[in-house]
């Protein structure tokens, strides 16, 4: 992979998660009349998309034939069980990180999320039961997250299938798992007001740039690694603090964080740096 294509998926990791993060926290503290839409059927709905999407992509491999398409699903998917159950352990993990991302960002705000704070003026707008929530599902996604990203790495990384089948893969069981989510915690909700209660145009976009973030971190991990992702998601803290200060202004930034900033952006800058070998002296 080129050094070129290597910081193309970073700035576009970095551009995704950035915004992901920053629209779910608003659509999740937006005040609106009616009910507020459900974090567990967002979940559900980007799978199913991020399914369609990659069914799509198949299909144009397969030089726009149906026929092909169908035998590729059939031989890949139907024929191998064993190579699909694979994507069961990182999908029902996935599924739950994304799950808790919702609950964080309901009670922390965008940079804290990413990065927790002693800031006193935080201290002051948070209630320590909603911050202590909030935080307790950062630290679980983020222990689920780097499991389930060295695992998904390893099935990718050992097998000749297509990314984009393992990601059809990933996404049936993790709407498997989303539904019994929806089910087991809000089947009341969505039988009195619809599965769709609350959506609006800011919803779709938040579960848009959650399906464009499994696409694009599969193909990271698949062409690049794991560490790479991490380090997107490094530098997102960094941007996503500067909006919330600036724009958003419920983030007030420490000195510790500075700190931790500058280290960030210096383990990126040698994570890509390639010296040149040096040449051989010249004997006399």
């Amino acid at each position: 992979m080129s050094a070129n294509l290597k910081y193309l998926s970073l700035g576009i990791l970095v551009f995704q998660t950035t915004s992901l993060v920053l629209t779910m926290r608003y659509s999740r503290t937006l005040k609106e009349e009616g009910p507020r839409y459900l974090s567990s059927t967002a979940v559900v709905v980007a799978e199913l998309l991020k399914i369609m999407a990659c069914i799509l992509l198949v299909y144009k491999d397969s030089k726009c034939s149906l026929r092909a398409l169908n035998r590729i699903l059939h031989d890949e998917i139907l024929n191998k069980p064993m190579e699909t159950l694979k994507l069961a352990i990182p999908s029902g993990i996935y599924t739950l990180q994304n799950n808790l991302l919702y609950v964080a960002l309901s009670n922390l705000d965008a940079a804290t999320y990413q990065w927790p704070s002693d800031s006193q003026e935080l201290d002051k707008e948070l209630s320590a039961g909603s911050q202590f929530v909030g935080l307790m599902a950062v630290l679980t996604a983020c222990f689920s997250s780097g499991f389930a990203g060295v695992y998904f790495e390893k099935i990718l990384k050992e097998t000749k299938q297509s990314v984009w089948i393992r990601n059809i893969q990933l996404g049936f069981f993790g709407s498997i798992f989303g539904l019994m989510g929806v089910y087991i915690y809000d089947g009341e909700l969505v039988s009195k007001n619809g599965f769709f209660q609350g959506y609006n145009r800011l919803t779709w976009i938040v579960v848009v740039l959650q399906a464009l973030g499994g696409l694009v971190i599969a193909a990271v991990i698949k062409y690049a690694d794991n560490i790479l992702k991490g380090f997107a998601t490094s530098l997102s803290i960094i941007l996503s603090t500067l909006i919330s200060y600036f724009w958003l202004q419920d983030f007030v930034p420490t000195s510790v964080f500075f700190l931790g900033a500058i280290l960030v952006i210096t383990a990126t800058f040698l994570y890509g740096y390639d010296p040149k070998p040096a040449g051989n002296p010249t004997k006399a």
